[in-house]
């Protein structure tokens, strides 16, 4: 079965960084698309970054410049390097995969919708 692990949450303070990785199995990694999201307590669970095939990467507006996703194909990982970080990124951050639908939608892996599983989450705490 699919299985979707994410490490490297942790307590950080304002300004700092962290790197979460999310290992997957049971999946042809590099056919899916990779996404991260989060939720914060009370709030809904949205995309903070998605990544589909190597290259093609997107970002919500609140974290763009700060956060970097990349994938290793090789490693079946994907990584999200948070920089700058805010304490309104405080919240619990899930990886997810999405396969390619059909019909096709190019802009498929930037939708909630789109991912068809989840990890279990790993919670990031930045303190002011």
């Amino acid at each position: 079965q699919v299985q979707l692990v994410e490490t490297g949450g942790g307590l950080v303070e304002a300004g700092g960084s962290l790197r979460l990785s999310c290992a997957a199995s049971g999946l042809t990694f590099s056919a899916y698309a990779m996404g991260w999201f989060r939720q914060a307590p009370g709030k809904e669970r949205d995309v903070v970054a998605a990544i589909k095939g190597s290259t093609m990467t997107y970002y919500a507006d609140s974290v763009k410049g700060r956060f970097t996703i990349s994938r290793d194909n090789a490693k079946n990982t994907v990584y999200l390097q948070m920089n700058s970080l805010k304490p309104e990124d405080t919240a619990v951050y899930y990886c997810a995969a999405a396969p390619p639908p059909y019909p096709y939608s190019g802009n498929y892996y930037t939708q909630k919708d789109s991912y068809k599983y989840w990890g279990q989450g790993t919670q990031v705490t930045v303190s002011s």
